[in-house]
């Protein structure tokens, strides 16, 4: 389960940004995981509260906010958003497609004190 690793190198990011903001207490964590990034939400959920009993994270709240795809069709030139796992343009049917978002987690959020 990939996601306690992704948990980890998350409280070590929350640990670094503390100590550059001077604050002793996280309060609050917000991540955006996209839908093709490969991390399952409630597995990241329990990671992250099975670890943050353990560091400044000890009560910190976790909000997860899912990032759907986000695709460039490169026949019509338009941006859109894939409601589906069907990985073609909603407008042009086109399978000639970038990706803009929607494949990685990223931290959005952190409140300290």
């Amino acid at each position: 389960m990939h996601e306690y690793s992704i948990v980890q190198s998350l409280i070590e990011s929350c640990e670094e940004n503390a100590r550059v903001n001077n604050s002793t207490k996280i309060t609050k964590v917000v991540v955006k995981i996209g839908v093709m990034s490969g991390v399952e939400p409630q597995l990241l959920q329990t990671a992250f509260d099975t670890f943050k009993e353990y560091s400044i994270c000890s009560t910190a709240e976790f909000i997860i906010n899912m990032q759907p795809v986000t695709i460039n069709c490169l026949k019509c030139e338009k941006e859109s958003i894939l409601s589906e796992n069907e990985y073609s343009c909603p407008l042009c049917n086109s399978v000639e497609l970038d990706v803009i978002d929607g494949e990685d987690m990223y931290l959005m959020q952190l409140e300290m004190v």
